[in-house]
């Protein structure tokens, strides 16, 4: 004789537990595994993302108003790595604000999950 197995999870002997055969129509799939769900907003990225462009463009703004001669002729000497920096900064947030419109106004092929999230 076999001893009898109980489920330890729900302490509920085995002879309790009732059984029913799945049904052959469903090839053993159902539909909510397939359902989509909604797209996780990055907004911390997508904030972060925003500051880094504004920061980008007050200092590439600085930086070609210096080369310019706009202001000081002697500061010249602090517009290039003004507008490298600005380069630096501007890029990365430009570029990651694009992904976050497009998705938002469902281009294909754009999505959120493109956005790096602090959230993990």
């Amino acid at each position: 004789m076999m001893p009898s197995r109980n489920n330890a999870a729900a302490g509920i002997p085995s002879s309790k537990v009732k059984y029913s055969k799945l049904s052959d129509t469903d090839e053993g799939y159902i539909d909510l595994q397939f359902k989509k769900s909604p797209p996780k907003i990055p907004y911390k990225a997508i904030a972060l993302a925003a500051a880094l462009f504004l920061i980008g463009t007050v200092l590439l703004i600085i930086g070609a108003l210096l080369l310019a001669g706009r202001f000081d002729s002697q500061q010249n000497d602090k517009a290039w790595p003004l507008l490298i920096i600005g380069i630096l900064v501007f890029l990365p947030g430009f570029y990651h604000l694009r992904i976050a419109y497009y998705a938002a106004k469902g281009y294909r092929g754009y999505s959120f999950d493109d956005i790096p999230d602090f959230d993990d």
